[in-house]
């Protein structure tokens, strides 16, 4: 009898040890499997609501997002154990465990709309240069980048500065346009594309007794100070970053001189403005040609790619016969399908306006047009806050 009910207990205790181990590993994996659920749900989320935005834009419908803001989910993990005696045999001498576990899950989800002055920053303002920059140093095809990002290109001239569109509506603009994307494409190609900020060297002087001992050193965490003793003055020079300058040469090649003449050119843009520079002489320098690309805001995207549907598409253009051979050209930013039924064997489709909207993923043009919505996805991301430049390396870009 007492060797039934010692086994009794001993049972009892290994099976309450197996369940606290269990509750053990229970909470880490449901809290890996909830993390997991609530960024696959946000991710298809917002790409359902760029779908929905384009569709909106194809029917000249005003354009709205909405986010989470925030996820705080608590999760409560419960775990019993006990004993009873046996209904039944020798009751009186053994005993039953009872065991039993739960998990409760209580998430709060906050949903916020972008609107009022988020919406005027996020969705209506232009994209800075330093945005495109970033993304050209994360390897980013140049020219699916300008396709999507550019308004129009800005060529000077010697009688001035000639605007061409992005923009299949206009003819010429937009043939000119994709001409110098693909051009520029084709530089990148062969790793001669240099995307740097311009560094100048600037220099001020200043008569040396208007300086005390304080000022002195206040002077030099900001610029290097050199002494004349012939007028008594102090020369101060530092290292000034200006705009990003897309060439297919080495900046650092040029004179103090013609530096700071490009970048005072570059200052007299705007701050959506981004240059470009391609001279005879390197890669690709049998077309030489130099503007400005000038970006458009994250509703424009959408609106010209909701153009593109149906209204204003796209149409293939060759490159210009002074341009290398390109690896890619298609005729689409992105290529968009538009179907009154579910299609099937593609990523993402959402159904607006009676039809679904699908980004191709077969294909040949597969891998471009995944690119293309992944980068859009990145941009609408890129529009929260500002891009610091200070403390930028300079690189050579290489796709």
């Amino acid at each position: 009898m007492r060797l039934h009910w010692r086994l009794s207990v001993f049972f009892l205790w290994v099976g309450f040890v197996d369940l606290a181990a269990l509750s053990g590993c229970l909470s880490p994996i449901t809290l890996n499997r909830a993390v997991i659920a609530y960024d696959d749900a946000i991710t298809e989320s917002q790409s359902k609501q760029l779908l929905v935005n384009i569709a909106r834009a194809q029917h000249h419908q005003p354009i709205h997002f909405t986010g989470v803001s925030n996820i705080a989910a608590t999760f409560d993990f419960r775990f019993t154990a006990g004993a009873t005696p046996a209904l039944a045999g020798l009751a009186a001498t053994q005993i039953l465990p009872l065991v039993s576990g739960s998990v409760a899950e209580n998430p709060t989800i906050s949903i916020a709309p972008i609107e009022g002055e988020e919406f005027t920053k996020r969705l209506l303002t232009p994209f800075q240069e330093s945005k495109l920059t970033l993304l050209l140093r994360q390897g980013v095809d140049i020219d699916l980048l300008l396709r999507l990002m550019a308004k129009e290109l800005r060529v000077k001239q010697s009688d001035g500065v000639v605007a061409y569109r992005n923009d299949p509506s206009d003819k010429i603009g937009y043939e000119m346009f994709r001409r110098e994307v693909l051009h520029l494409s084709a530089i990148q190609d062969h790793n001669s594309l240099h995307v740097e900020p311009m560094m100048t060297e600037r220099s001020w002087t200043i008569p040396a007794d208007s300086v005390t001992a304080e000022g002195f050193k206040a002077l030099e965490q900001e610029y290097q100070v050199v002494y004349n003793r012939q007028d008594k003055t102090y020369t101060l020079l530092k290292q000034v970053e200006g705009g990003t300058l897309i060439t297919n040469y080495d900046p650092d090649s040029l004179s103090k001189e013609e530096r700071l003449r490009l970048q005072h050119e570059n200052e007299q843009g705007l701050g959506h403005d981004v240059t470009f520079d391609i001279r005879p002489g390197h890669f690709g320098g049998e077309w030489p040609i130099r503007g400005d690309f000038r970006l458009r805001s994250f509703n424009a995207m959408l609106n010209f790619l909701g153009q593109s549907i149906a209204e204003e598409p796209e149409y293939n253009v060759d490159k210009d016969p002074r341009t290398p051979e390109v690896a890619e050209n298609p005729v689409k930013t992105m290529d968009l399908i538009v179907s009154p039924s579910a299609p099937t064997g593609l990523d993402l489709a959402m159904k607006s306006h009676g039809n679904y909207y699908a980004v191709n993923t077969t294909g040949p043009q597969a891998r471009w047009n995944r690119e293309a919505f992944k980068l859009l996805s990145q941009l609408f991301q890129m529009t929260v806050t500002e891009v610091p430049r200070a403390g930028v390396p300079s690189i050579t870009i290489a796709k």
